[in-house]
């Protein structure tokens, strides 16, 4: 007799993410080159200790012996909460009995800046790549979940953020110099599946209070925002916000290739933006090219919105002499002789 269907599910999805591990390590050298040399290809799972991240660590724990891979885990203790170090222990103590090795608890400082939750989140996916790059892993599994996706869609529409916001998250991702770091292999499987997955397997959960602190928006949107929209439209609206994660996603990668290539043909000489060229482009890769000159410029690109690089836009389009743009990161755009000059102030 085979394993519970909800087992049988998550096996599968971190079964195809091993898999794709696997063939990167081949085909992309920069990812194999930070893994550990000499060793089998070591995949690491991010572990709260919630339903989500235990169903992900005992299905990796499962599935990564046949494939030749080491199969480890991290939990960050963000000292929020009395006894947050114990809890990390326990998560520890139980990732072990799993059989992953390395295990670590990693502890943290959460700062301020963007509010508790992203505060909360910079510090994580930091103490996150410090483990990656000191254990030399291949990858970092992570446990969001469908409905994870789905939350994460209104998030972005509620904040006006663009089709990037509302792509939701990668199943693959990372940073410069990380690439293909961050894998997402439940993004399908919703979060019902991963909890009864734990309790088929006697595995034991912690259930975060912050999850249930109506503080917090994502929570009041889980517990408030998504069963209300269920209520008025019907069931399947997270199955729907999952699809147009992915259907935006695609729409988006599609027009920042189109911005790449179109930069540079909107620079003098000397590397410089030139307005009447900016113009000519269609909107969409417009404010793309004006992003990535901004960011590059050092302006933080998770402190950037869309109302940023509308103000910015307007130095093209709607242009009336106006003074500079100031933007995050000390950094300002201005209108000079034709020329959009960006740089810190």
């Amino acid at each position: 007799m085979g394993p519970h269907p909800a087992v049988a599910a998550i096996r599968l999805a971190v079964r195809r993410v091993l898999h794709d591990v696997l063939t990167d390590l081949t085909d992309l050298p920069d990812l194999a080159a930070r893994t550990a040399g000499g060793e089998p290809p070591l995949v690491l799972v991010a572990c709260s200790g919630g339903a989500d991240s235990m169903a992900l660590a005992s299905a990796l724990a499962f599935e990564a012996p046949k494939l030749g891979i080491r199969a480890g885990g991290v939990t960050v203790d963000h000292g929020l909460q009395a006894g947050s170090d114990l809890r990390a222990a326990e998560v520890v103590t139980r990732m072990t009995a799993l059989r992953l090795d390395p295990v670590e608890s990693v502890a943290v400082r959460v700062g301020r800046d963007g509010g508790p939750e992203a505060a909360a989140r910079d510090a994580r996916y930091a103490a996150l790549d410090e483990a990656a790059d000191r254990l030399g892993a291949a990858s970092v599994l992570l446990g969001h979940t469908r409905d994870d996706q789905a939350e994460t869609v209104l998030l972005g529409l509620a904040r006006g953020s663009g089709i990037r916001s509302l792509s939701g998250m990668a199943e693959v991702s990372g940073g410069p110099g990380r690439s293909h770091r961050y894998r997402r292999p439940f993004l399908q499987i919703d979060r019902q599946t991963a909890r009864k997955a734990c309790m088929v397997q006697s595995l034991p959960v912690w259930d975060d209070p912050h999850n249930m602190d109506p503080a917090y928006t994502r929570s009041r949107l889980r517990h408030e925002g998504l069963p209300a929209l269920e209520k008025a439209l019907g069931k399947g609206v997270v199955e729907a916000l999952a699809r147009t994660a992915q259907l935006s996603r695609d729409d988006a990668d599609a027009l920042d290739a189109w911005a790449a290539e179109a930069e540079a043909g909107v620079r003098d000489a000397d590397g410089r933006l030139e307005c009447a060229k900016l113009y000519a482009l269609p909107p969409a890769v417009r404010r793309r090219v004006l992003r990535r000159a901004v960011v590059a410029a050092g302006s933080p690109a998770g402190s950037l919105f869309a109302r940023h690089i509308e103000e910015v836009d307007r130095l093209i389009t709607g242009w009336r002499g106006q003074g500079a743009i100031n933007l995050p990161g000390r950094v300002e755009a201005q209108r000079q002789g034709g020329r959009l000059v960006i740089r810190q102030g």
